[in-house]
């Protein structure tokens, strides 16, 4: 059963980025990142590793970086969910969120919660 991370939102997270923004995606060549991806140390997703979270808003790759989780990505057919983490101070709207990401959530059946 996956944790649900609603929990986490307006929570302040560091997130340890793996794949960061203009990285290859180890598996698929063809997928770039257009964002910095990482994880949340010391916690637990779904697939037993630390919960993943993309951060928005950081235009250069980063190692790791503090922000606010701003929204959670359910995916329906998979066995994790994601983290939206941002910096602080105004936050993307939905459209914005969504099109930032969907070059890795075009694969999967995701919905956005705030």
């Amino acid at each position: 059963m996956k944790p649900d991370l609603t929990p986490f939102l307006g929570q302040t997270v560091r997130v340890v980025v793996d794949r960061p923004l203009g990285s290859v995606h180890p598996r698929w060549p063809d997928l770039v990142y257009p964002v910095n991806y990482g994880e949340v140390p010391g916690t637990l997703g779904g697939d037993g590793q630390p919960i993943d979270a993309y951060l928005l808003g950081w235009e250069v790759p980063v190692r790791e970086a503090e922000g606010v989780v701003t929204a959670v990505i359910l995916r329906e057919d998979d066995v994790e969910d994601k983290l939206i983490v941002v910096r602080p101070g105004p936050r993307p709207s939905d459209a914005e969120i969504m099109k930032a990401i969907w070059f890795q959530e075009q694969h999967f059946r995701s919905r956005l919660v705030r």
